[in-house]
C-alpha cells in the first residue's frame, strides 16, 4: 500500500497487467460482493473511417516537469490547461503536511509543458484540494480534471472516504481562482457506481475527464461496475448536461445515442474506449472528440464525432515512457489549442504522463510527449471553418476584442470580458477568422437580463438575447442584472452563447 492508506492498486492496471485489483472507496458505497451474472450486450455498431492523419513534429520534455515537494513520492494523473498565458497542473500525490493521510491534489505552473512547474507562490507545488472528514471523500481526492467556464473554475475528481470496495465516486468543487477551492452539490458526489454488475475489480467509479461544448459538460468516467464494462472493469461511459453539477437535466450515451436518464447512476450500457484512467478533449479543426488512454504502444488518441457515431480517423499514437494517466494538454473549456501559424491544417496534440515508479511501485516521474496532426483540413469548408475557430479571441479593428462563435463576430470592447469569454486568445488577427462577419457588439454595462429557470442572457444589437456563461462576467463588465417574467425571457430572439 502507498502511504497514509493509499489504495491498494489503480484500477488502471488491470487493463495492463491482466490482474485483479482493489481500490479505495467511501463507506458509503461499499457493499458486499454477490455473485450476478455478467450482462452480454452487442457491441455498438460505429462507423470506422479508413482516414489516416499524417503526423510530424514529435516532441518531449527533456527530463521531469513537476513533481510535489516534502515526501510526495507519487506524482500521476495531471490536468493541463493553457490558461492566461500560463501552463497550469493540477495531479495526485500525497503530502504529510496536508490532513488527512490521503490522497491530495496538487497545483503548479509554468511556462510551457515542458516546464519548470512551481507552486502559485514560485516554491513547491500547493496541495490544493485534501480529503474532507465526514465526507464521501474523507481521506482520498484525486484524479482531477480543471475546466473554466467564464471566470469560474471547476474541478472535478475521484474522491474517497478510505480503502472500502466500491467506495470511489465523483466529486465537484469550484472555484474563482484555481487555487482555492469550494466543495459543490453539498460536498457530496456527482457521480457514483451504477452497480450494475459487481466483478473481482471493486474500484468503483472515478477517473472523470470534463469538457465543455455548445453548452454542454461531457463527462467521461470510469465504472468498473458498468454493464457494459470488461471483464476487468475497463471501460470510459459518458454523460452530458447543461449544469455543471450534472443535477438535471443528464443525459448518458448508450448504443442509440445520448438520450435522457433520470440519474448518473443510469446502467452504463456502452463504453467509448477498452480502458482505464484516459482523458477526453474537443479538437474544432478535426470536427473531433480526441480520447488519450494508455496502450503497449504509449498513450493512444482515438477519435470520435460530435455525436459518438463514427470514428473518423485512425487511432494516432504518442510514443514514449509511459505508467499511468495521459493528461491531455488543453484550453480552459477542455478543447484541443490551436496552433495560430497553421490553424487550418495542423492541430498539436501533447500529453503529460508519469513515466517511471517510486520506492513503494506508485506512478511518478510527470514528463512531456506530443506530435502534431498534419494536413486536417480544418477550413476545408464554411461550416469546417466555423468550427475550427470557435471560442477564439484576437484583436478587432477597433483595438476592442472580436470573439468567434458560431461563425461569426462578436465585438467586445473589454479585453478582460473577451478572455473570460475565449477559449484560447490571439495577440494578433487570425484569418480566415478576421473575416467572420459581425453579428453583435458587447458594450461595457450592456444589460444583462435573468427570468426564473432561465439562465442569464445579454442583450446585443437589436435585443438579441445571448447566453453568459457566469456571475463573473457580469461584475467584470459593470452590467446591471435585470429581472424579467419568465415569458418575456422567451420571447427575445436568441442567439448562442458567449461562453462556449
Amino acid at each position: 500500500m502507498r502511504r497514509g492508506g493509499r489504495r491498494v492498486a489503480r484500477a488502471f492496471s488491470a487493463a495492463v497487467c491482466g490482474c485483479l485489483v482493489l481500490a479505495g472507496c467511501s463507506d458509503g458505497y461499499a457493499q458486499s460482493q454477490v455473485d450476478r451474472p455478467v450482462a452480454q450486450t452487442a457491441p455498438s455498431q460505429a462507423k470506422v473511417a479508413d482516414v489516416r492523419l499524417a503526423t510530424g513534429t514529435p516532441r518531449q520534455s527533456g527530463g521531469v516537469v513537476a513533481a510535489g515537494g516534502e515526501d510526495a513520492v507519487y506524482n500521476y494523473v495531471p490536468s493541463v490547461m493553457l490558461d492566461g498565458g500560463r501552463t497550469r497542473m493540477w495531479w495526485c500525490s500525497q503530502y504529510g503536511s496536508a490532513p488527512p493521510p490521503g490522497d491530495d491534489i496538487l497545483y503548479a505552473e509554468g511556462p510551457s509543458a515542458d516546464g519548470p512547474f512551481t507552486g502559485p507562490d514560485g516554491g513547491a507545488p500547493a496541495a490544493v484540494l485534501s480529503g474532507a472528514p465526514g465526507g464521501f471523500d474523507g481521506m482520498h481526492t484525486c484524479d482531477p480534471s480543471v475546466l473554466r467556464i467564464g471566470t469560474t473554475y471547476f474541478l472535478y475528481y475521484t474522491g474517497a472516504a478510505g480503502d472500502h470496495a466500491l467506495g470511489n465516486a465523483v466529486g465537484l468543487a469550484t472555484s474563482q481562482d484555481g487555487v482555492h477551492w469550494t466543495r459543490a452539490a453539498g460536498g457530496r458526489p456527482i457521480l457514483g457506481p451504477s452497480h450494475d454488475v459487481h466483478r473481482d475489480n471493486v474500484y468503483g467509479a472515478g477517473q472523470p475527464s470534463v469538457v465543455f461544448l455548445d453548452g454542454w459538460y461531457y463527462l467521461m468516467f470510469t465504472d468498473t461496475t458498468g454493464k457494459a464494462a470488461g471483464w476487468n472493469g475497463a471501460g470510459q461511459f459518458l454523460v452530458r448536461s447543461h449544469d455543471p453539477a450534472f443535477s438535471a437535466g443528464v443525459e448518458a450515451l448508450g448504443p442509440k445515442g445520448f438520450g435522457p436518464v433520470p440519474s448518473t447512476t443510469a446502467p452504463r450500457e456502452r463504453s467509448i474506449v477498452d480502458g482505464f484512467s484516459a482523458d477526453l478533449m474537443w479538437s474544432g479543426a478535426l470536427d473531433a472528440f480526441v480520447i488519450a488512454h494508455e496502450t503497449a504502444e504509449g498513450t493512444t488518441l482515438t477519435f470520435w464525432t460530435r455525436d459518438f457515431t463514427e470514428q473518423p480517423y485512425r487511432p494516432l499514437v504518442i510514443g514514449g515512457d509511459w505508467k499511468e494517466g495521459p493528461g491531455l494538454v488543453r484550453r480552459p473549456d477542455g478543447h484541443a489549442p490551436l496552433d495560430l501559424a497553421g490553424p487550418c491544417d495542423r492541430v498539436p496534440l501533447d500529453v503529460v504522463r508519469a513515466t517511471g515508479l517510486d520506492a513503494t511501485g506508485a506512478p511518478t516521474g510527470l514528463r512531456h510527449f506530443g506530435l502534431d496532426a498534419l494536413g486536417v483540413k480544418g477550413c476545408a469548408t464554411p461550416e469546417r471553418t466555423a468550427t475550427t475557430f470557435d471560442g477564439l479571441a484576437m484583436p478587432s479593428p477597433e483595438r476592442t476584442m472580436d470573439l468567434v462563435r458560431g461563425g461569426k463576430l462578436v465585438r467586445v470592447d473589454r479585453r478582460a470580458v473577451a478572455v473570460a469569454l475565449a477559449g484560447q486568445v490571439a495577440d494578433h488577427p487570425v484569418a480566415p477568422a478576421a473575416r467572420f462577419p459581425l453579428a453583435a457588439r458587447l458594450r461595457a454595462e450592456a444589460t444583462v437580463v435573468q427570468a426564473e429557470g432561465r439562465p442569464l442572457g445579454v442583450l446585443l444589437d437589436r435585443d438579441t438575447l445571448w447566453g453568459l456563461p457566469d456571475t463573473g462576467i457580469v461584475a467584470a463588465n459593470d452590467s446591471a442584472v435585470v429581472r424579467i417574467p419568465p415569458a418575456r425571457w422567451d420571447g427575445y430572439p436568441r442567439a448562442s452563447s458567449l461562453g462556449g
